[in-house]
């Protein structure tokens, strides 16, 4: 992934919690002919082992292939930017059409593993995560054993490990003063909802740099 210095963030790990806790993924890898397969999933990701895993039916194709290379895509909130918001277009004009947005790219070896045991602690800590916080967690021994039991048995375990992470958060920053301010308004203003959470994170990235130790 394309990341000018501007976009590029020291917290990658920070940003695939952030982004895994509430998006899915993008598992993308090659077919025997070279074309790109894809898979949407929910991954977990150890900062330590530099691992992405989740899982995927065992009906789909995909994980026949085999292990080989194959790359995670996280993205978050992404909102257009019209050069509308810019008070520069109105002094010069040269103002374009932009997105703002935040994205992971996390490159490396596939693994496909079948045992049960692995791919049912997988499951488990997806719903941890995504039960955290909820008045009524759901847990798998909520389910009947046997039904859990066939369940993990139509499903195939992924890990990635990562020799690559590219993240980037491309939220205006490139811009002047003004013109951020333009679009933090804009966006603030708009009747998307998703364009409020990118006003949001607008907000505490000009915040954080604006610290004495900022960057």
């Amino acid at each position: 992934m394309y990341v000018p210095r501007h976009f590029a963030t020291d917290d990658a790990d920070g940003l695939i919690a952030r982004l895994a806790r509430r998006w899915s993924g993008v598992l993308i890898t090659v077919d025997e002919a070279g074309a790109p397969v894809g898979t949407h999933l929910p991954i977990l990701w150890d900062a330590e082992k530099r691992i992405a895993t989740g899982h995927i039916a065992r009906a789909n194709p995909q994980w026949k292939r085999g292990p080989g290379k194959g790359l995670i895509v996280l993205s978050g909130p992404e909102a257009y930017v019209t050069p509308g918001w810019y008070p520069s277009k109105a002094e010069h004009g040269k103002t374009v059409p932009t997105w703002n947005y935040e994205a992971v790219h996390i490159t490396g070896q596939v693994e496909w593993f079948e045992e049960p045991a692995r791919i049912e602690a997988v499951v488990r800590e997806l719903s941890a995560l995504h039960e955290d916080g909820r008045p009524a967690p759901w847990a798998i021994e909520d389910a009947p054993r046997g039904y859990i039991d066939a369940l993990l048995r139509g499903i195939v375990g992924v890990a990635l490990t990562a020799e690559r992470v590219e993240a980037k958060r491309k939220l205006s920053q490139n811009k002047s003063e003004a013109d951020f301010t333009g679009v933090e308004r804009g966006m603030a203003a708009s009747d998307e909802p998703m364009a409020h959470e990118v006003a949001a994170l607008m907000r505490a990235t000009r915040a954080a740099a604006d610290e004495p130790d900022g960057n």
